[in-house]
């Protein structure tokens, strides 16, 4: 899939570019794999890690989503974008609102445009939980960036560029995650941990299954999909005891912008959600200018295996999950060590 292709990941120096970096070194041989994003000493760090003396395919390039002309002479001859780059700190959206805006809405519309001037052929942008029924301005940002890429297969009709959606749900030990600051404050002899709310669950996914859905995704996809992949959910709460069984629990309040529970999409979209063994997927709305064969082809995929669709009126969210895990499940889980 990736063999001899040029590909292209924005935010390509954080938790998830990191991660996919060392997935395609270890299982594949691209002609090209740039790394793009805008922060210096990240692109250094990586640099060590990941030599271009000694991986002769990787590039690079320190440059913005939001600098179109430099993202267009960066996607030149590229095959695949993986767009992973965004502002994703929900307190800070609602605090700087047009920076997010700026990024991940004006972002996703300059990938779009070099997608096409450039003739890529695939385009997959990494979405959330939060664009499902937004109720925080980065989440309302990203619903509009999901909108943008996949009303974009209307614009290609029958040419080469193809874009599709990934949408997951919070990344075990990722930046900004609650995991890595529950283990820090433990760390230094923390007393008590600091909840918001006792109710609050949200789904679950490491960086590794997270990595390899979109690898998976990647070579599904046909344009116009959101894919969601099928996951575990927990309660914070029973995260932090968890962790630390005997410590206090500090109730602190919901932060601006945040939800008790996350949704993946809204009952009035699941008439559009195909279910698979393994995941979903969500057909775009409008579809009058897409190819017939395209519409057809949703419903199976590469394996093939045929979808399901008797999910009206049904909302896939992290506290009717079936796969809500408790207490006890949750301490089995080694990525939380």
């Amino acid at each position: 899939m990736l063999n001899n292709k040029s590909i292209l990941i924005t935010g390509g120096t954080g938790s998830f570019g990191k991660k996919f970096i060392e997935k395609v070194i270890k299982g594949y041989k691209p002609k090209k794999l740039i790394i793009y994003s805008r922060d210096e000493l990240k692109q250094f760090d990586l640099q060590k890690k990941f030599p271009e003396s000694k991986y002769k395919y990787l590039r690079y390039f320190i440059g913005d989503v939001r600098d179109y002309d430099r993202l267009k002479i960066a996607t030149k001859s590229v095959d695949i974008i993986i767009h992973a780059a965004a502002l994703k700190q929900v307190p800070a959206a609602e605090y700087n609102p047009m920076e997010c805006i700026k990024t991940n809405v004006n972002g996703a519309d300059n990938i779009i445009k070099c997608a096409l001037e450039n003739n890529i052929h695939k385009v997959l942008a990494l979405s959330t939980d939060k664009a499902a029924s937004p109720v925080n301005l980065y989440g309302a940002s990203k619903l509009l960036s999901d909108k943008l890429f996949i009303s974009s297969n209307n614009l290609t009709g029958k040419e080469r560029t193809l874009f599709s959606i990934v949408r997951y749900g919070n990344v075990v030990g990722s930046r900004g995650s609650v995991l890595p600051l529950f283990k820090d404050l433990l760390s230094n002899n923390a007393k008590e941990l600091p909840i918001t709310d006792n109710r609050m669950t949200r789904f679950w996914i490491t960086l590794d299954q997270g990595v390899n859905f979109v690898l998976n995704s990647l070579n599904e996809m046909k344009g116009g999909e959101i894919f969601v992949p099928k996951m575990l959910s927990i309660y914070i709460k029973d995260l932090a005891k968890a962790l630390s069984p005997k410590i206090k629990l500090k109730k602190i309040g919901i932060r601006p912008g945040e939800k008790l529970h996350e949704s993946m999409w809204s009952i009035y979209e699941s008439s559009n959600v195909l279910e698979f063994k393994n995941y979903y997927i969500i057909k775009p709305s409008i579809t009058q200018h897409l190819p017939e064969a395209r519409l057809k082809s949703y419903r199976f995929n590469k394996k093939g295996e045929k979808a399901k669709n008797k999910l009206i009126n049904y909302e896939y969210n992290s506290l009717e999950n079936k796969k809500l895990i408790d207490l006890k499940q949750i301490k089995k889980l080694k990525e939380i060590y």
